[in-house]
């Protein structure tokens, strides 16, 4: 019996140890979370800096406060700091290699943030990944498609592919092309086009719309028209003016053909 209660004894200080350890770590966790939080909430407060920089310095402040958590949990078992970093210093070229994936996405991520390709709430395509810019923290960008699908992207892929941002610039030029058949009149449509573009209150006066034949078809004459507008209204006008046109089309007695072809039978 005073041998069992010796080994307890003797697994006393490691359960205190793991009891404190178990506490740190739950506050430590609620800590970064709250001050985390706390610095997201002051920075996107500040009229002169956006969102983008506030959830990144959250982030950042977030990793921060988590490693000294751990630094003081090992603490409590014994395995001081500088022990710490003297394993890490023996062991860097092995962990060198195994988190290179992870520290380029974190540089990159300082990059990003640096240079600021996009921000949050904007539209951009990255390497044919298209989607809101939700989030961007040390280590992965998150957008979200018009479908609502959420897509996480890591910051060094990210940082090395082409960047495309829809929302960079107040507005955007709408491309609308339309094909009329051979017999009816390239002007007359052109000008219905122009009447239904001059008649939108969200199309710009300046840069002019602008109409023109831009091709002959097989089957049609296409007819494009450039017209520019908010960047916010672009989607709702181009839905709203290709209907529109449609229908004035109709009105005028103006086809938009269906492809032709031509069977040519010959006898034997």
């Amino acid at each position: 019996m005073e041998e069992l209660f010796e080994q307890a004894g003797a697994y006393t200080p490691l359960l205190i140890n793991a009891a404190k350890a178990l506490v740190v770590l739950i506050i430590g966790w609620i800590a970064a979370g709250l001050i985390s939080g706390f610095v997201r909430r002051r920075v996107n407060a500040h009229p002169r800096l956006d969102q983008t920089l506030g959830n990144f310095a959250a982030s950042m402040v977030r990793w921060l406060i988590l490693i000294v958590v751990l630094l003081a949990v090992l603490n409590l078992f014994g395995i001081e700091a500088t022990s710490i970093v003297a394993m890490l210093g023996a062991a860097t070229l092995a962990i060198g290699l195994a988190l290179q994936g992870t520290l380029s996405d974190l540089a990159a991520g300082f990059m990003l943030i640096l240079f600021r390709p996009f921000k949050l709430g904007q539209f951009v395509d990255i390497g044919g990944t298209s989607g809101t810019v939700v989030d961007l923290n040390l280590f992965f960008t998150e957008l979200k498609t018009p479908d609502n699908v959420q897509i996480v992207v890591p910051n060094g892929q990210a940082w090395g592919q082409i960047i495309t941002n829809y929302s960079h610039h107040d507005t955007r030029r709408l491309d609308l092309t339309f094909g009329i058949d051979y017999g009816d009149s390239a002007d007359a449509a052109m000008q219905v086009i122009l009447d239904k573009a001059r008649s939108d209150a969200r199309i710009m006066d300046d840069p002019e719309p602008w109409v023109r034949v831009t091709n002959l078809g097989e089957s049609s004459v296409d007819l494009t028209a450039r017209l520019w507008c908010r960047a916010d209204d672009y989607w709702d006008l181009k839905f709203e003016l290709t209907k529109a046109i449609k229908e004035a089309f109709d009105d005028k007695g103006i086809s938009i053909p269906y492809p032709h072809r031509v069977e040519v039978i010959r006898s034997a």
